[in-house]
């Protein structure tokens, strides 16, 4: 829903751009971080509805980092997506397993972005952070 806030966690500015481009075009309130540590200042400051989050990022990678956020009360409802390079055979396993409510493979289809996002978000509860 527009004006829902959204995080992006990755550590390819490119990438970054493209989606905060793309989603802050339908509405969103999208912020932006590149590793593990600005992500958790991020959602110290307002929590995210929903989080876009890289696996592979320097330091604790985003599996890691899920997993971190799904054991702690005040994080867990937040709906993970992640995103990753590596799309091969028990990738959604592992995902799931660390938490993520799903996944998107890169390179990023920005046609169906906005419909996969909406579609995690009509699904998430609405009173968890505001």
């Amino acid at each position: 829903m527009p004006g829902d806030p959204i995080l992006i966690v990755d550590d390819n500015p490119t990438n970054l751009k493209l989606v905060r481009v793309l989603l802050g075009g339908e509405g969103y309130a999208v912020r932006t971080a590149m590793n593990a540590a600005e992500a958790l200042a991020e959602i110290a400051k307002r929590p995210p509805r929903l989080i876009l989050m890289d696996i592979q990022l320097p330091g604790m990678d985003g599996l890691a980092l899920t997993r971190m956020l799904k054991a702690d009360a005040a994080t867990r409802d937040i709906v993970v997506v992640a995103l990753t390079a590596y799309a091969m055979k028990g990738d959604e396993e592992r995902v799931l397993a660390a938490g993520c409510n799903g996944y998107v493979s890169k390179p990023i289809d920005t046609r169906s972005l906005p419909r996969v996002v909406a579609g995690f978000l009509a699904e998430a509860p609405r009173n968890v952070h505001e």
